[in-house]
C-alpha cells in the first residue's frame, strides 16, 4: 500500500507538475503528515524532488526527470479499455488515433493481459445516449476540442434562450453528457467558468491568442458542482402528486427524483396501492405536460395553480377530439 501510494505521488508529479500537500493528501485519501513523510522517504531514497512555500507553493520533480515505473496492473488494464469510448473519440476526429493506439497497447502487454484487454472490449459497451434520442454532433466540436487542446482563445456566436450574441471565450474543456456535448469556458473579460451546449454555437473562429489555463481549476469537479446549481435553480416549483404502482414502475424506469411525503387530507379518497411523492418540476406550464404523460397512473394534489393548468390542458384536448370527424 505505502509502496503504491509513493509511486503514485511520483507519477501525478510527472504528470502534473506542482502539487501542494493539502492536493495530494486530498487525492490519496491521507493526511497531510502522511504526505510530507513520504516526500522524505522518496528524497532519501534518490527522487529529485523539491518543495517550496507559500500559497502558490508545492512539491515538483527537477524538470526532466520521469519514473520509468509506469507498469499496468489488470485492473488497470480493465480501467483503460473500459473508459475507451469510440463514438466520442470519432466524434472529436480521434477515432484513427484511438484505434492505433488501443492496438499499440495491446501489443505492448504481456501475453496474459492481452487476452484480458480483448475480454473487456468484447463483453463491455458503453452508451453514453439516453434512451429514444439521437446522438448530437455539433458542426463546431473538432474546432472546439483543437481549442482546448492547444489553449486558444476562440470567438464563437451563441444563442441562448434570448438571442444570438457574440462572445470571447477561453475553452477549459469539453463534457459529454446523455449524447450531448458541452463546452466549459471562462468568457472574457475573464470571469468564473461558464457551461456552454455546443449544439447552440452558430459560429466558432479559433484566434492564434493562447490564454494561460488556471492551475487549480478541475473539470470534473467543476462539472459536478455546476449541476447541483442548475438544477437547484431550474427546479424551482414543487408538485405533490398520488402514483398508482403501475406509475411507479413507470417513475422509476424515467429516473425521476421523487421524494417520499407523508399522507395529505386527500390520500383517503386515494386507491389501496397509491403513494405521494413531492416532485420537483421546472414551471407550471412543463410540469402540467410532464405529468399528463402518466395519465390515469397519477394524480396531481397540488398545487392548485398545477391542477388548473392540466384541467384546461385536458379540456382543450377532449376539444379538439370532438370537433374531429370520423371520415
Amino acid at each position: 500500500m505505502k509502496a503504491s501510494r509513493l509511486l503514485s505521488i511520483m507519477m501525478m508529479l510527472q504528470a502534473r507538475g506542482r502539487m501542494s500537500a493539502a492536493a495530494l493528501a486530498q487525492v490519496l485519501e491521507v493526511s497531510e503528515r502522511t504526505i510530507l513523510r513520504d516526500m522524505d522517504q522518496l528524497s532519501a531514497a534518490g527522487v529529485p524532488l523539491w518543495g517550496d512555500r507559500g500559497r502558490l507553493g508545492g512539491f515538483q520533480l527537477r524538470e526532466g526527470w520521469s519514473t520509468e515505473l509506469t507498469g499496468l496492473t489488470e485492473p488497470e488494464v480493465q480501467a483503460l479499455f473500459l473508459g475507451g469510448l469510440p463514438g466520442p473519440a470519432t466524434e472529436l476526429g480521434l477515432g484513427a488515433a484511438a484505434v492505433s493506439a488501443r492496438l499499440k497497447m495491446v501489443a505492448s502487454l504481456p501475453a496474459q493481459w492481452r487476452e484480458q484487454a480483448d475480454r473487456v472490449s468484447s463483453r463491455l459497451h458503453i452508451d453514453p445516449v439516453d434512451w429514444y434520442r439521437s446522438a448530437e454532433t455539433p458542426a463546431v466540436l473538432r474546432e472546439a476540442a483543437q481549442a482546448v487542446w492547444n489553449g486558444l482563445r476562440i470567438e464563437v456566436q451563441y444563442e441562448s434562450w434570448r438571442k444570438v450574441s457574440k462572445r470571447q471565450l477561453e475553452p477549459l474543456g469539453l463534457v459529454l453528457k446523455a449524447g450531448a456535448w458541452y463546452l466549459v469556458a471562462r468568457q472574457l473579460p475573464q470571469g468564473d467558468p461558464l457551461t456552454f451546449r455546443l449544439a447552440n454555437v452558430r459560429a466558432m473562429l479559433l484566434t492564434q491568442q493562447r490564454f494561460k489555463r488556471p492551475r487549480s481549476f478541475d473539470l470534473a469537479a467543476h462539472w459536478s458542482e455546476s449541476l447541483k446549481r442548475f438544477e437547484k435553480e431550474l427546479y424551482r416549483l414543487t408538485a405533490h402528486v398520488a402514483v398508482s404502482p403501475r406509475g411507479q414502475k413507470w417513475l422509476d424506469n424515467a429516473r425521476v427524483q421523487v421524494a417520499p411525503t407523508v399522507r395529505g387530507p386527500l390520500s383517503a379518497d386515494l386507491p389501496l396501492g397509491w403513494k405521494e411523492y413531492l416532485m420537483p418540476i421546472e414551471s407550471v406550464e412543463l410540469g402540467a405536460r410532464q405529468l399528463m404523460g402518466y395519465g390515469a397512473q397519477l394524480v396531481v394534489l397540488g398545487p392548485k395553480v398545477l391542477q388548473e393548468a392540466i384541467r384546461t390542458e385536458l379540456d382543450q384536448t377532449l376539444s379538439r377530439y370532438a370537433d374531429r370527424k370520423d371520415a
